[in-house]
């Protein structure tokens, strides 16, 4: 269950630094920190050890502060934080539809 309370608040927080109107003003449209704080998946590494840092002064989970640690988190919530966002977004359940050709080119078969 702490694992999971980490993957939400890691997915949380992601979003907010990388989508959030709230932070507009702030974010750099350009150069490495701009594009650092544009993508899920970058973040979300930022994100874990950050996390993994203030375990110890929440109870939804708890983690020892060490190098694994680190890159350990800092790695699930990048995963995490990427493959929920390619999952939800504002409107609900991302759905794309790929239109298959029918039709079988004559010198294929």
């Amino acid at each position: 269950m702490e694992l999971l309370a980490f993957i939400l608040c890691a997915y949380g927080l992601t979003q907010i630094i990388v989508y959030g109107k709230i932070f507009d003003r702030y974010r750099p449209k350009t150069g490495k920190i701009g594009a650092l704080l544009r993508c899920p998946m970058c973040m979300g590494f930022h994100v874990g050890w950050f996390l993994m840092l203030l375990s110890p002064f929440t109870e939804l989970f708890n983690f020892d502060v060490s190098v694994a640690n680190f890159f350990l988190l800092g790695w699930l919530s990048s995963g995490t934080s990427y493959i929920l966002n390619m999952i939800f977004g504002d409107n609900g359940v991302k759905y794309e539809h790929k239109h298959l050709d029918t039709e079988v080119d004559a010198s294929a078969s």
